[in-house]
Parts: C-alpha cells; structure tokens; sequence
C-alpha cells in the first residue's frame, strides 16, 4: 500500500512553520537618534555616531585592502608580509565591530553595507590588478594617517563634549592598533639592504 503524501502545513494555524514572506520595515531612519538613558545630551551623541560612523567606514575599506593586500602579496617577503597583513586584518576586523557597537549604543545607526561604505570613505580605491609591494604598503599607510587624524580631531571633540566613552575607544583602540601597525608597515619600507657586499 502506497503511503500517502504527507499533508501540508496551514501557514495561518502552524507555528513552527516559518513567515518568510513578510513586508520589509525600517524601525529607525538612519540619521536618527534613539533615546537611551546613557547620561549623555543628544548633541554629543549625534556629533560622536556622526564622527564614528565616517572611522567606521574607512575602517572597514583599510580592513578590506589588508585582505586584498594579504592575498596579492608577492616577492621575497611574500610569507612574513601575507602574515603580518592578515593579523593585521583580524585586528581591524575587530575595531570594525566595536565601533559599529559603539555607535549603536549612542542610539544611532551603524553604516554596514558595502555600497555606502564605498560611498563615504575618503579612502581612495585601489585598483583591481595587483599592485607592487611599496605600492600596497604605501596605500596602507596612507589609509592608516587618514583614519589616525580622524580619530585624533574625533577624541578631541568627544572629550569636549562629555562623551568619555566614545574618546576612550578612539584612543585606546583605534589610535593605540593603528600606530603600531603603522611602524611594522612603515619598517618594510626602509631601504637597507638584507645583504651588504664585502668591503
């Protein structure tokens, strides 16, 4: 005997079955500001999300290009670089989320998707090819002074403003990752030789 099909779930009376089809909905207008009581004005706050949302941006396009750069790596410090370029990815992999964090918890919104990052970062775009190795430690470098002077003008205004947390995270993260990485970059460019002739 033949077993019979088994029988369809009644969307409207089953409750394991899953809604998928649903109307899309903002909740909060990017822009805006929550109300949350976190002892801080909503001047300070609006000035601090708009300030970290542009870090935020530019944040995840350098750890992007520390990707990009850690996979197109080449010559004869390909192992050493492809290394140290991808510690330094998972470090900024790490400041992209507590930035985004903090901005949500000033009650804005974060930027997350890849066409307004491209958007707004002042970063210039790298091209597709594969570039030399001074060429992707110099556009590194460059990205880093953008983001470091950011944060330097950023924690200046959020101290002003009262908003101790959002200075805290500028200085002890953001400028206290970037500037080491910064000289590990900067040292490959040095222009010493790895083996000096007999005199």
């Amino acid at each position: 005997m033949a077993k019979k099909p088994p029988k369809a779930s009644n969307a409207s009376t089953d409750e394991a079955q899953p809604r998928y089809a649903v109307n899309y909905r903002e909740i909060q207008p990017y822009g805006t500001l929550k109300d949350l009581p976190i002892a801080l004005e909503d001047n300070a706050r609006a000035q601090s999300v708009e300030i970290l949302n542009q870090i935020l941006v530019d944040t995840i396009t350098l750890r992007d290009m520390y990707k990009k750069h850690h996979w197109q790596m080449s010559g004869a410090t390909f192992y050493q670089l492809h290394l140290l370029l991808d510690k330094h990815f998972e470090e900024q992999s790490d400041l992209v989320d507590m930035i985004a964090e903090r901005i949500m918890a000033l009650g804005g919104i974060s930027i997350a998707m890849a066409p307004d990052v491209a958007e707004m970062t002042r970063i210039p775009r790298p091209p597709k090819g594969r570039e030399d190795v001074p060429s992707q430690l110099a556009r590194l470098l460059e990205a880093h002074e953008i983001i470091l002077r950011q944060a330097h003008e950023g924690a200046e205004a959020a101290d002003e403003s009262g908003d101790d947390g959002t200075n805290d995270l500028l200085v002890s993260n953001i400028i206290r990752t970037g500037e080491p990485q910064v000289w590990f970059l900067a040292e490959h460019l040095a222009a010493t030789e790895l083996v000096r002739p007999n005199a």
